[in-house]
């Protein structure tokens, strides 16, 4: 999530901190915390990269572990030498508002078809099903006129 904790928070790495792409906005991850906050469901994941670690890590925890282990440290990474002697949060607050965006707005995706594929799952379910429905009745309707056509001919043979 682009959130500005990447601008103060105290960090020991080499490189810039970021959050592991893809980034998303804040907004993604509000409207899905309000949804689950006001439906019976109440774990909602957001972004593919999401439903991707969660299913790799059921089936293939030790599959992840060696992938995180060898992507994971860069991943939180961006150009440039982090400095050293920045402001951060380690020991006190900081001053000001950081507001709920970070730096990261240009790199970062204001909307997730995965958040809303799954808020509305059950509308695009029963929209599938009833597409399924019609796609069948229209196929059976088909063969029925194919089958009487056939016997028409052979009566009137």
């Amino acid at each position: 999530m682009n959130t500005p904790q990447f601008s103060w928070v105290k960090s020991r790495l080499p490189r810039k901190p970021q959050p592991v792409p893809p980034i998303f906005q804040p907004e993604v991850a509000a409207e899905a915390i309000v949804w689950a906050a006001t439906h019976r469901r109440r774990e909602v994941w957001v972004g593919k990269p999401t439903v991707e670690a969660i299913t790799a890590q059921k089936f293939f925890p030790g599959l992840l572990d060696l992938y995180l282990g060898k992507t994971g440290y860069d991943a939180q990474q961006y150009d440039g030498a982090a400095d050293p002697n920045r402001p951060n949060n380690l020991w006190e607050p900081l001053p000001g508002d950081f507001g709920a965006h970070g730096e990261f707005d240009s790199r970062s995706h204001d909307h997730s078809w995965q958040v809303k594929l799954d808020l509305n799952r059950r509308w695009i379910g029963l929209g599938l099903l009833a597409g399924g429905a019609a796609l069948a009745w229209f196929t059976q309707r088909e063969k029925i006129s194919r089958a009487v056509e056939e016997i028409g001919s052979k009566v009137a043979a």
